[in-house]
């Protein structure tokens, strides 16, 4: 293994030093490291760890804020959230939030993030300008996954325990209404103008659609996989999922409420993001070490790019310039520029890293951000 490492290390050094028409990005890439307990602060100019900043459990979950120009880590073990200072990369303040956190949301509208926690079941927000805790909602259930309509106050938690979703007012603190959910919900979503709710259901291999405003079951539509990962196009009109039981991509179109077609996508496809003008979808291959690249518009395969070992996690520098993949088992950080891709041979489907960069002992997510 140290010697592969050697060899791909040595392989991304030449061919960052042979394509010196590419324009560092002014800002750093913050990676979480399960392992190490650490966030590692990438310098995108000089593409280095800049500093590990040392935290007192895994982190799991990062976001990123540009107008506060912080870092927020959760922790959801001890139920910690960290701030960190990317002016100095550093540790600048810590919260608990007593209770064990199961996922992390920005604010739609900034400003504050919202945890969903166990042990009490509940929903609590964090302002960011005192970093403290502004309001905590008790939940019906033991929650499995939450997300924010960007429409209206609104947050969708869905329960594995009860085969429910609850719509919860975050404005009025009060729980709307408790719908049926189907079998196995794992996942949920709101529709991009917050109208519909949609549910993966991963046993059944299935997404129930719920009405908003009533909770009334609008559908079950059948998958030919488990969903267990969601990605949504820039205007919401597609939405990519992922999972086991096929090595493809089901594309549901949530305003015609269809599952249009499935496109395959390297081995065993998992985590995915998808780049800006052009709209190039990366889907990660654990299994395989590589991330398949997916043309939105035209749905056809345009590369595949070998990352590291146990590709999880991918997201973009703003300017649209570099794909940033997290190998979690070989504890990289492989970069790949996007103008490679338009710029490739036809019918050549394979792709050079632009770099490689070591990052930590079991990293799992990123975030970006100008500095």
């Amino acid at each position: 293994m140290n010697s592969r490492r050697v060899f791909i290390l040595g392989s991304a050094a030449a061919l960052a030093c042979s394509r010196r028409r590419a324009t560092a990005f002014p800002g750093y890439a913050f990676v979480a490291n399960q392992g190490e307990q650490s966030i590692a602060a990438v310098d995108l100019t000089t593409f280095s760890v800049a500093r590990q900043i040392r935290l007192e459990a895994a982190p799991a979950a990062i976001a990123a804020d540009r107008q506060r120009r912080a870092v927020y880590a959760l922790a959801p073990q001890n139920g910690m959230v960290y701030e960190i200072d990317t002016a100095t990369l550093a540790l600048k303040r810590k919260l608990s939030l007593g209770a064990a956190a199961v996922a992390m949301r920005m604010a739609p509208a900034g400003g504050s993030l919202w945890l969903l926690c166990r042990s009490p079941h509940g929903l609590v927000q964090v302002a960011l300008d005192g970093f403290q805790v502004k309001a905590r909602l008790k939940l019906p259930n033991a929650p499995e996954d939450f997300d924010l309509s960007r429409e209206s106050p609104m947050a969708a938690v869905a329960s594995l325990e009860a085969r429910s979703v609850a719509l919860i007012n975050l404005a009025k603190g009060a729980v709307e209404f408790v719908a049926a959910a189907g079998d196995d919900p794992r996942a949920v979503r709101f529709r991009a103008d917050g109208r519909q709710i949609f549910i993966g259901n991963r046993g059944p291999r299935s997404l129930t659609v719920v009405d908003a405003k009533t909770g009334a079951t609008l559908v079950r539509l059948p998958l030919p996989i488990e969903p267990e990962n969601f990605c949504v196009n820039a205007d919401g009109g597609q939405v990519f999922i992922t999972g086991k039981g096929m090595d493809a991509v089901a594309i549901y179109h949530p305003y015609q409420t269809e599952i249009s077609e499935t496109l395959l996508a390297g081995k065993a496809p998992g985590a995915m993001a998808i780049s800006a003008a052009p709209e190039y979808l990366f889907a990660a291959n654990p299994q395989s070490g590589d991330v398949t690249v997916l043309d939105v518009q035209t749905r056809t395969m345009l590369a595949s790019v070998s990352v590291g070992q146990e590709p999880c996690y991918v997201t973009f520098t703003p300017d649209n310039q570099y794909a940033l993949v997290v190998n979690r088992r070989s504890g990289d950080l492989a970069v790949i520029r996007l103008s490679a891709l338009s710029n490739r041979k036809p019918r050549v489907r394979t792709v050079p890293l632009f770099t490689m960069i070591p990052v930590g002992s079991g990293p799992v997510c990123a975030a970006v951000l100008a500095v």
